[in-house]
């Protein structure tokens, strides 16, 4: 595969997984559509990491700052922010201490809210290629 090929695959990937996550927003599973919506914009940033680096494959990690921080974007201090507070959806979601504290958060109002900026965000992104 060409390095455009790996580029391609994660825009593809985080293009379903910000349809998945629409799916699960409509059918009132807020805290996972906000967990399926970070790994969308971790999979956008993993093409720009492909695209920064020589290698082809990003580094296993779901933290945002880590990799969009090995990219050539330049994110300024309220973007880095942003995906800050988003990597907490990934955490939160994931593991069970912490999953109860983020459900209770995660409302209709609180949901739609980070959703709509992760939207946002990812079509930023995608102008950028």
């Amino acid at each position: 595969m060409e390095k455009e090929d790996f580029v391609k695959y994660w825009v593809k990937s985080s293009e379903h997984d910000l349809n998945v996550a629409e799916s699960l927003f409509s059918s009132e599973h807020f805290d996972y559509c906000l967990f399926i919506a970070h790994l969308s914009l971790e999979k956008l940033l993993k093409a720009f990491w492909v695209i920064a680096n020589p290698e082809n494959i990003p580094p296993k990690t779901h933290n945002l700052i880590y990799l969009a921080k090995q990219t050539n974007l330049d994110l300024n201090d309220k973007q880095l922010a942003f995906l800050q507070l988003i990597n907490t959806f990934n955490i939160n979601t994931r593991y069970p201490d912490y999953s109860f504290k983020i459900h209770k958060k995660c409302n209709r109002a609180f949901t739609e809210n980070y959703f709509n900026k992760i939207k946002e965000f990812s079509q930023w992104l995608k102008k950028k290629f």
